[in-house]
């Protein structure tokens, strides 16, 4: 009887002893409220939902093909050149900071995902160190020593930030479909424009387009981009859908003609006047656009 009394309380003893130490380790692994994290665990994070589920449908989505177009039903066509302005209240999800649309072109035309062509007839390749030159500006500095009076020329890189990047042209197609009697338009290309400065006086001389991405082969890759909607956090839309739903604000400077010039270089003011100019410039692109938009309705009689 006093052996059996012994092993029970040896038992007792050794329970009291290894009871906190799994009791401890239970609550680190069960991840409860009371979470014992000391400095060395790693804490999985795969679990957060920054919101209310886990959403995937971005990530699996998948571009439709255009449909397919015969030459012979195509009687009329026009090929169309817009500005658009990252400062307008409908275009401000181009700079969202978490994710530019710069970013989203630049980060695929560095990884060699898309072809980007240095002009928008989509002929001349670029490659990637070509795509590299132009994302960053080259300045000369001079540095003086005061203790050695000499001075040294320094040339310093600077990347292009999202930020400098204030218009994107788009080149687009308007045609005229005979099977189904339906006016189209397909995005062609799109291009980031830069604003040049003179270094010395700081004033505005001229701005070119970085490079041209050729949409049709970037709509796949632009439909896993997502892009802020202002209307609804959780409405799914992608920077593919929001070209092919025109979801932007623009303006045309451009469309097909004889002598291909510019709505600027055929509309001036004969008092020089650059208030006037471009009141007339606005005047004729939405009389561009107006062409368009009657082309369809003209028709058809009722």
């Amino acid at each position: 009887m006093m052996f059996s009394y012994k092993f029970k309380f040896l038992f007792l003893f050794l329970g009291v002893l290894v009871s906190p130490a799994l009791f401890s380790q239970d609550k680190i692994e069960m991840g409860g409220d009371e979470e014992l994290i000391k400095e060395s665990t790693e804490v999985d994070t795969a679990h957060v939902v920054d919101g209310v589920v886990k959403r995937t449908l971005i990530q699996d989505n998948r571009v439709l093909p255009y449909e397919p177009m015969r030459e012979a039903d195509i009687p009329w066509e026009k090929k169309v050149w817009r500005v658009i302005d990252v400062a307008e209240k409908m275009n401000l999800a181009f700079v969202n900071p978490q994710r530019p649309f710069f970013q989203v072109i630049a980060d695929l035309a560095l990884n060699g995902d898309i072809t980007v062509y240095n002009k928008d007839d989509f002929k001349h390749i670029m490659t990637i160190e070509e795509v590299q030159a132009q994302m960053s500006t080259v300045d000369t500095l001079i540095d003086f020593d005061e203790d050695t009076y000499e001075e040294t020329v320094k040339i310093v890189h600077n990347d292009i930030n999202y930020e400098d990047i204030k218009q994107y042209r788009i080149k687009e197609v308007w045609f005229f479909d005979e099977e189904s009697s339906r006016l189209l338009v397909r995005v062609l290309g799109i291009a980031p424009i830069k604003d040049f400065y003179d270094p010395e006086t700081g004033t505005f001389k001229y701005a070119l387009p970085l490079f041209w991405v050729y949409f049709p082969e970037a709509r796949k890759y632009l439909s896993k981009e997502l892009v802020f909607n202002a209307s609804n956090d959780v409405a799914p839309m992608t920077w593919q859908d929001l070209f092919e739903a025109r979801y932007f604000s623009s303006f045309i400077y451009k469309i097909t003609n004889p002598l291909d010039l510019r709505i600027k270089d055929y509309i001036k003011s004969p008092l020089d006047d650059p208030l006037q100019e471009g009141i007339d410039r606005l005047l004729e692109s939405r009389r561009i656009k107006n062409y368009l938009f009657n082309f369809e309705q003209d028709l058809w009689s009722y």
